[in-house]
């Protein structure tokens, strides 16, 4: 089956979870649409228009997968200062102008600013958020309506609202606090029923139905109104036919001022800012880990807001709760979105009565839990365990967040991890010097068509959109090595990037492999912790990395010894020619038998001084032999090679095998026994095996491939290639016997 056709099988198999998922969202989007375009001092249906084409539009034409778009929180503020300026004829004119901004921003790559959060400041920000909307709604939830100053002062409240709830006179409040607290108690305790039957429907649907019959069944069976107090039901849906008689004209006569501008480009500034932040977080909790293309987003976006602004409609981001809602409700697809705003143009076509029956503390709950699964104690101990500083960068953008805003709080956040950074790698100096350098070499392998992707100096927030877009290029089928040996610091939010791009690669077919930080340090033993290169081989105790856990376990199938620490033993490399102007620094990493007469390892050496000083990192094998054989060095035949039979050193030749001898280079000093030792079999087996460079000081045989660690993948076919060569040598050296 083609890709192509999988894809859509697998896009119409979720649709039903689509589906519902964007009638939940809808069902929130719908009061909290109204509710926003209110607080902006815009007609209620703005928000309702700006929900409508934005998910439309940025479903078709953008490039995330589990957002939804609409009406943002962020931009409550600048709205009502346009409208207070500019009118409401005039503040739809910048609304369409900023739309356009941000149509060019997508054309200009601007995307790539989403790359410079640190991952611990976007979880800090949603827990902020998560927080803000547990606040507010928690509220309405219990049936008291608070108009407060901060996101902290209704977190504070909460427990006076709680007390609150016992001395209610109204009996309209006491049910509208008790649907409130049902419908939380479904939230929270449904995915502990177990009955099959139940579980067909989710838990908001079944809050969505009971409150529509619970309204019915006052009216029709006990003939009464409902006991709900009106001023918690959905209300202010204008019908369709309003709508329509009703779209403004955008006025565009103050183009040329000042007060234009400005309200267009803080429009642009909160709106692009507010997106890229939570398109970056929503990723992270897509069940799939897929990454969003951004760019194409920010043009999508810009579209739906300039068609929004000439319907009269608010400008359209990507929202972070209503799509933490819908991923929280099964949400995988596109198509949510699409649904969302389907969803409301249904609702305000066709049945608008019936859900003015829904009351909104049973939509609140909804968002309550929402809001405290962004905000779990859970991801506190999570962000814990991973490192100290982490929970500093967390704490920092969730305070300032909840205290001042947004974009406060993350420039906070920012501003904390490089701090902890400087301090981590004591001083800006690896930064300064390195930023503007090319830190990422990508190239294919002719033998196999792997990528190998080299990262030097430092790898964090700052720089990582450099590797992203290597990464980028590479067809998620392939095999990738990410080599992170000559880079001396990276960052967490690096950490758990190459880890999401390793899920995408196993998923798609392919293998994406990270090596080179078995030498760094780390404060924790979370494989997401942030590391520093040190210079002696100092780890924190058990903290070994997901290349050394594979290898200690694939030593096992191998039956060997593994030892992870730097071994002190490096006299079984004397003799060899491949490190007579070489300085080795340290061996690590061991696969062995108990004979020690095969041994696989990492290893660091340095030729040269100063400034010529070029340090090496590789994997070898090291075979030792019974009886003593000739001294040789095979290489696979190349232009250095040809070029040094001119500068007098001999490629030996095998007698009647002419194939062998072009496409090896062979020397050593006694071409004779070389000739001897090199048997028709030997000869037989290089040739028909991957090429690997291989040395002989007499006893014992040197193996290696590339200058550069080895992945696993490579090292168990470097086991396999050094076990058949053990054997090969063995008879050679009994004929020889």
């Amino acid at each position: 089956m083609s890709s192509k056709k999988s894809n859509i099988q697998a896009f119409f198999s979720a649709l039903p979870k689509n589906i519902f998922s964007g009638f939940v969202v809808s069902l929130i989007a719908l009061p909290l649409g109204l509710g926003l375009a209110m607080a902006s001092e815009a007609p209620p249906i703005s928000g309702i228009i700006a929900a409508v084409v934005g998910g439309l539009m940025v479903s078709i034409l953008g490039g995330s997968h589990v957002t939804i778009s609409g009406p943002g929180n962020g931009l409550v503020g600048v709205l009502l200062v346009a409208i207070t300026t500019l009118g409401i004829q005039g503040a739809y004119a910048a609304i369409i102008c900023s739309g356009a901004l941000l149509v060019l921003l997508g054309f200009l790559r601007m995307g790539k600013l989403a790359d410079f959060f640190p991952s611990s400041a976007i979880q800090g920000m949603l827990a902020a958020i998560g927080l803000i909307i547990l606040g507010k709604q928690f509220h309405i939830m219990l049936g008291n309506k608070l108009s407060l100053e901060g996101s902290i002062s209704y977190l504070l409240a909460i427990p006076e609202t709680i007390q609150g709830v016992f001395y209610y006179q109204d009996t309209g409040l006491t049910f509208a606090a008790i649907s409130g607290i049902l419908s939380l108690g479904i939230m929270v305790f449904y995915s502990k029923i177990r009955n099959q039957y139940l579980q067909l429907i989710p838990a908001p649907m079944w809050i969505v139905l009971l409150s529509i019959g619970f309204s019915y069944y006052y009216e029709m069976v006990l003939q009464q109104p409902n006991p709900i107090s009106a001023v918690y039901m959905i209300s202010g849906i204008p019908s369709a036919n309003q709508i329509i008689a009703e779209i403004p004209v955008p006025n565009f006569s103050a183009i040329g001022s000042l007060s234009f501008w400005t309200s267009v480009l803080a429009l642009t500034l909160i709106a692009s800012i507010e997106s890229l932040l939570s398109i970056k977080a929503v990723d992270k909790l897509d069940p799939q880990k897929r990454r969003s293309n951004v760019n194409r987003d920010l043009k999508a976006l810009g579209l739906a807001t300039v068609g929004s602004g000439f319907l009269g409609g608010l400008n359209v981001v990507t929202v972070i709760a209503r799509s933490s809602v819908n991923v929280n409700n099964g949400g995988s697809n596109r198509s949510s979105n699409f649904m969302h705003a389907l969803f409301l143009v249904v609702f305000i076509v066709l049945f608008s009565t019936q859900l003015t029956r829904i009351p909104l503390p049973a939509l609140m709950a909804i968002l309550v839990y929402t809001g405290y699964k962004l905000a779990s104690p859970t991801l506190v101990r999570k962000i814990f365990s991973v490192g100290k500083e982490q929970l500093l960068i967390f704490f920092t953008t969730l305070l300032v967040t909840l205290f001042i805003d947004l974009i406060t709080g993350i420039v906070a956040g920012l501003i904390v991890t490089f701090i902890i950074h400087v301090l981590v790698n004591k001083g800006a100096t690896v930064f300064i010097r390195n930023f503007l350098k090319p830190n990422v070499l990508m190239f294919q392998e002719k033998e196999n068509g792997n990528y190998y992707v080299s990262v030097k100096h430092f790898c964090s927030f700052l720089n990582f959109y450099k590797l992203k877009q290597k990464l980028e290029d590479v067809p998620e089928d392939k095999d990738v090595v990410i080599d992170f040996s000559m880079c001396q610091f990276v960052d967490h939010t690096v950490m758990e990037s190459v880890s999401g791009y390793q899920d995408v690669f196993a998923k798609r077919g392919g293998h994406f492999e990270v090596i080179g930080l078995d030498l760094h340090g780390t404060d924790s033993q979370h494989p997401f912790a942030l590391r520093k290169l040190l210079p002696g081989f100092k780890k924190r105790s058990g903290a070994l990395t997901k290349r050394q856990l594979t290898l200690q376990e694939i030593s096992k199938d191998f039956n060997l010894q593994y030892q992870a620490e730097k071994s002190e033993d490096m006299r079984f490399l004397d003799g060899f020619k491949h490190f007579s102007t070489k300085q080795i620094e340290r061996i690590y990493n061991r696969l062995f038998n108990t004979e020690n007469t095969f041994k696989l390892f990492d290893i660091n050496y340095s030729e040269g001084e100063f400034i010529a000083k070029e340090d090496v990192r590789t994997t070898m094998l090291h075979i030792k032999l019974n009886t003593i054989i000739p001294g040789f060095t095979l290489d696979q035949e190349g232009f250095l090679e040809k070029v040094s039979v001119f500068a007098g050193f001999k490629d030996i030749a095998i007698k009647n095998h002419s194939d062998f001898s072009k496409r090896f280079y062979l020397r050593g000093e006694d071409s004779v026994a070389i000739q001897r030792f090199f048997t028709d079999n030997l000869v037989l087996f290089f040739e028909s095996n991957p090429y690997y460079h291989v040395e002989s000081n007499g006893t014992s045989v040197l193996v290696y491939s590339k200058e550069r660690i080895a992945g696993v993948k490579e090292i168990k076919s470097l086991h396999d290639f050094g076990k058949r060569l053990q054997t090969e040598l063995f008879v050679c050296t009994q004929n020889m016997g």
